[in-house]
């Protein structure tokens, strides 16, 4: 569960516990606030019946009983004799939970309660393994009737603090346990609230809401984000529960910043600001809920990079990586306080600049973030392209920092068909193919505000581009592009899913997408689910791997994206109903961040990856981009034109409608219905000036 700055990882019964991969806990803002908590019943834990999450993301349900309880050997209270329901929620960095206790049995009955807490204060990065020579000082705990404080100063002069707090009052409590004494008639209930509050330094002193209160902001919030988007609804119910959790996971990832909504990379390991993943998130969003992108082009205009600084991998003009407020980033243990790392976040920003102009006709933001935009395309050309050779490339400058600097960012992720690691700088392709979108983009952002010799600039410099990628990168033997040039301009002769990525940008000549086409597509690397990261039979690959040989579902979202640019829709639906059939089996019918590469076995589901984060911003929005692929939906506001190229939809899908599909002023709905291999489309309403289309 996640909301703002915060998330928790909870077991099946509400619990935090030690054990497993160890990432259980009450988080905020990169720290652990809570690292234990354990409900107990006399001093057994509850018997587990069921759990879920809400469709709404919004409340974590628990239903348990009670073991059998005996005094003197003799049974005194039998299993399943009390109900107890466990309610839980987020909400501005505190933990919201009603316990509800009823007695089914014939008589009264009389028991201890207790919740036993602890509080570790580990940073994220400590959770994820790294060890630290050192750490601050966890300070005595408050006790009061009905609060207790646990704190913590960190060696970066901050003091961290959990509130507990308990209505009725407990009947006992200690620094780390609170006991309750329930007396229940036959057919009662009684109701225990506990919220926990996290506070960072003096300055956050947050009073709680009432539960009732905080529950009913929480659903409010849901709503008023869900009624700002189209509402995509279709005539398959498992596709509804797909999408339905999808924009659920997305309201729950987005974090309201000073700039504006900014949805953070994933739970646990993520849950902060990426750049790169929050300008592909809004990509695959933009055609349906467009203020994301808003948020993301004017957070990361703020964050953008103005100086040089080797140990946070930052230039003038870099957009950002990553950015975290832990003690660990604080300190510089770790350079992620505010990191630049990324060789693609600076010319996808130019890119999602560009997209957003067109889908909003926003000339306004796009004056406000102009100098960052010419400031992205001077990193680009100077910075970026260090050997002057037209090719953008990276190599680390950081001690601590990222050795891969693309999407793949795993250490082992660029190599050669021998399977020898690549040495930088090295030039990614589809960093190529993003460098060319993004100069296509600047140039008609350049023309709309009047400076057309900019834009024909720019034009000429990404048509120039375009011809040195085929050159360099073509692999005539393979049917594809070389995944990278090293730093003695060697092509990576590798067929990975990354040469998808210059269909997505469109600078892959149509003879050569056609090939690529085919190559991403046939069971080396088709799975079956999905698009594999890398090829089966390359030297490297590996369906367990993170980076070699697994299933992205936003990577596959962009190579389907790829596939309709240049027509290629048989693949569009190929890896649309991979991915959907791939929801089916996950839990909550939520992809996760990647899940393994292994080919698709009769009966079976994908199978998981151990580690991977779920939900993720970018695999929650999936579905959005291989919908809006598959329909070929484009809008062109400055035009008033909503359009759809060649659409298509999938054998299970027999109608898709769109509700509440705004274009400027003007607001549509639309319904599109598969008639064989056609598609046909009904306006069911038509508010404002607006031209629909259907290209053929």
């Amino acid at each position: 569960m996640k909301h703002g700055d915060s998330f928790a990882v909870f077991d099946r019964h509400g619990d935090i516990k030690p054990g497993g991969l160890g990432e259980e806990g009450l988080y905020y803002e990169g720290t652990r606030y809570l690292s234990c908590l354990l409900l107990k019943l006399e001093a057994d834990r509850p018997l587990f019946l069921s759990s879920t999450i809400k469709q709404e993301n919004d409340l974590l349900v628990v239903d348990m009983t009670n073991p059998d309880f005996s005094v003197d050997g003799d049974i005194a209270i039998q299993r399943g004799t009390l109900h107890i329901s466990r309610i839980k929620f987020l909400w501005q960095a505190a933990c919201y939970e009603c316990l509800r206790i009823r007695n089914y049995g014939r008589n009264t009955l009389t028991m201890g309660l207790s919740l036993h807490f602890e509080a570790d204060y580990a940073d994220i990065f400590e959770v994820r393994g790294m060890k630290r020579p050192r750490r601050g000082q966890t300070l005595d705990p408050q006790v009061q009737d009905s609060v207790v404080v646990l704190a913590y100063r960190g060696l970066d002069d901050l003091t961290r603090r959990t509130r507990l707090l308990w209505s009725p009052s407990p009947a006992a409590v200690t620094g780390n346990e609170a006991f309750f004494e329930i007396s229940l008639p036959r057919d009662a209930e009684q109701a225990l609230f506990f919220t926990v509050v996290c506070e960072r330094d003096a300055g956050e002193q947050r009073t709680p809401l009432a539960f009732e209160t905080a529950q009913q902001s929480a659903l409010a919030s849901f709503k008023q984000t869900h009624a700002q988007t189209t509402v995509v609804h279709t005539s398959k119910g498992q596709f509804n529960t797909w999408l339905d959790r999808s924009l659920a996971d997305l309201h729950m990832m987005i974090t309201q910043t000073d700039a504006g909504p900014y949805p953070y990379g994933g739970v646990p390991w993520f849950s902060t600001p990426f750049g790169r993943d929050g300008i592909i998130t809004a990509l695959e969003c933009l055609w349906f809920c467009p203020g994301l992108a808003r948020g993301v082009l004017r957070f990361l205009a703020e964050t953008q990079a103005r100086e040089v600084n080797p140990a946070r991998d930052a230039e003038p003009g870099k957009i950002l990586h990553e950015a975290r407020t832990g003690e660990m980033a604080n300190l510089g243990e770790v350079p992620f306080g505010r990191y630049y790392g990324s060789v693609d976040a600076t010319p996808l920003y130019i890119l999602l600049a560009g997209a957003y102009f067109e889908r909003t006709a926003d000339l306004e933001l796009i004056q406000s973030i102009w100098p960052n935009i010419e400031a992205a395309l001077g990193w680009i050309d100077n910075y970026g392209d260090q050997d002057g050779d037209g090719f953008v490339e990276y190599l680390r400058r950081s001690a601590n920092g990222l050795v891969q600097q693309g999407w793949k960012d795993s250490n082992d992720s660029i190599f050669h068909a021998d399977g020898t690691l690549a040495e930088g700088p090295i030039a990614l392709c589809e960093v190529q193919g993003y460098v060319y979108a993004a100069k296509r983009a600047a140039a008609l952002l350049a023309t709309s505000l009047g400076q057309r010799q900019a834009g024909e600039r720019l034009e000429e410099e990404a048509r120039v581009l375009r011809e040195r990628f085929e050159k360099a990168f073509w692999l005539e033997e393979l049917s594809t592009y070389a995944s990278a040039l090293d730093g003695r301009k060697r092509p990576c002769k590798v067929r990975t899913s990354n040469a998808g990525h210059c269909l997505f940008t469109g600078i892959a000549i149509p003879e050569h997408a056609a090939r690529v086409a085919k190559t991403l597509l046939n069971e080396d690397s088709f799975s079956g689910w999905g698009v594999r990261t890398v090829a089966r039979g390359e030297a490297r690959f590996n369906p367990m791997s993170y980076h070699n040989g697994s299933v992205w579902p936003h990577d596959n979202a962009l190579l389907a994206a790829g596939l309709a640019r240049y027509d290629q829709k048989d693949g569009v639906l190929q890896i649309l109903a991979g991915m959907f059939d791939a929801s089916i089996w996950m839990e909550f019918s939520r992809l996760p961040e990647l899940f393994c590469g292994f080919a698709r076995r009769p009966g079976e589901g994908p199978t998981l990856y151990p580690v991977a984060c779920s939900p993720q911003s970018w695999a929650c929005a999936t579905v959005y981009l291989l919908l809006q692929a598959a329909l070929g939906l484009k809008i062109d506001a400055a035009r008033s034109r909503l359009s759809f190229a060649q659409p298509q939809l999938p054998e299970f899908l027999h109608q898709v409608q769109l509700r509440d599909l705004r274009v400027g002023a003007a607001s549509v709905d639309l319904l599109l219905i598969r008639h064989g291999r056609d598609v046909g489309l009904n306006i069911l309403r038509r508010e404002g000036d607006v031209r629909i289309v259907l290209e053929k």
